[in-house]
């Protein structure tokens, strides 16, 4: 744990704050709720429950006590209905808003709809962020603003041209939350998340992230497809990694910590050869099968990027962010959950 982060916790548990935390239900919002409840803080959740689940928050349930339990508010609603917005982010102090349609095939089938959500609701956030005097908000962006920019390793303010609908309305998100800090005045924090993954991440559907899927078709001895030649690579981030530069990225008092973008991931790469190996030599002991498990190739996915890896030495450096978990740390906390998911 960086010493930021460390500092962070102390302080938030000797002076609670009010959050609101959009997408609540959902993968990485609920490991928010998770941890701001183990802080003893307020927390106000959205959720639409479009992608998110109510099994996630009865799981969040169990892991705090009933006490920090009850300083939970539940809404269920939608950010694309803005009276909504305004309604959850009155008395609030902090924003995290991790509500949207992620997916690039998903944005590529219905574009529209991804953007309503991911652009239309977040200008409904940013408003009502700015009516009722939020501190911060914090909001989901993405790796996939990088587009066809060949560099490596990424760096914030080198960008290229997106390569799908779903990148498009991310850019547009950091676009919108500049704007409203030069016109309005609102401090906002975009954090680029980089192939986020971890418990209470949905291994089924159509747009199911790669490694609770594989670790399902494993389990399941189903089929794994690997688009391309398995060199594709990617900056696999743990979900706590998420965790921690969320709280840091909101409550940073250092004076360049506001109104900017920052890199959430590891700084390193994993091609998808090698995330397989790394799956099944978690898995293999336990499951005999899977000594003789072999993936099968097939095209490369339109709208993807070849290679991905973050700098992050700006969130280093202006809000004290220090990732705690590589890949390989992150799946041995992981697997279990999964394996336990799966039943």
């Amino acid at each position: 744990m960086s010493a930021a982060f460390q500092a962070l916790k102390k302080n938030l548990q000797g002076e609670p704050k009010t959050w609101l935390v959009t997408g609540c239900a959902g993968f990485i919002g609920s490991n928010l709720l998770e941890a701001l409840l183990a802080l003893d803080q307020t927390v106000i959740g959205l959720d639409n429950f479009s992608t998110g689940k109510q099994k996630n928050l009865d799981e969040v349930q169990t892991l705090v006590s009933p006490q920090q339990w009850a300083r939970f508010q539940f809404v269920e609603g939608d950010i694309r209905d803005p009276e909504t917005c305004q309604s959850i982010c009155r008395d609030v102090d902090y924003v995290l808003h991790q509500a949207a349609l992620g997916s690039v095939p998903r944005s590529i089938e219905d574009p529209i709809t991804s953007n309503a959500s991911n652009v239309t609701g977040q200008l409904n956030m940013l408003v009502a962020a700015k009516d009722n005097g939020v501190k911060r908000l914090v909001y989901a962006a993405s790796s996939s603003t990088y587009g066809d920019h060949p560099g490596l390793p990424k760096i914030e303010d080198r960008i290229g041209k997106p390569l799908s609908p779903y990148a498009v309305t991310k850019y547009v998100n950091e676009l919108y939350a500049d704007v409203f800090a030069r016109t309005y005045g609102l401090d906002s924090v975009g954090l680029r998340y980089f192939n986020v993954f971890g418990p209470r991440q949905d291994p089924d559907g159509a747009y199911a992230a790669v490694i609770p899927k594989w670790v399902a078709a494993m389990l399941r001895k189903d089929t794994i497809y690997i688009n391309g030649t398995g060199e594709t690579s990617r900056d696999f981030c743990y979900v706590q990694n998420v965790v921690q530069a969320n709280l840091l990225a909101a409550t940073s008092a250092h004076p360049e910590a506001g109104n900017q973008v920052y890199n959430v991931a590891v700084n390193a790469r994993t091609n998808l050869l090698e995330l397989f190996e790394l799956l099944r030599s978690e898995l293999v002991a336990r499951h005999p099968h899977l000594e003789t498990f072999k993936p099968v190739h097939r095209d490369f996915r339109k709208g993807d990027v070849l290679h991905s890896q973050a700098d992050v030495s700006k969130a280093n450096r202006l809000i004290g962010y220090q990732a705690t978990h590589s890949i390989a740390q992150g799946l041995a906390e992981a697997i279990g959950w999964y394996e336990a998911d799966l039943g």
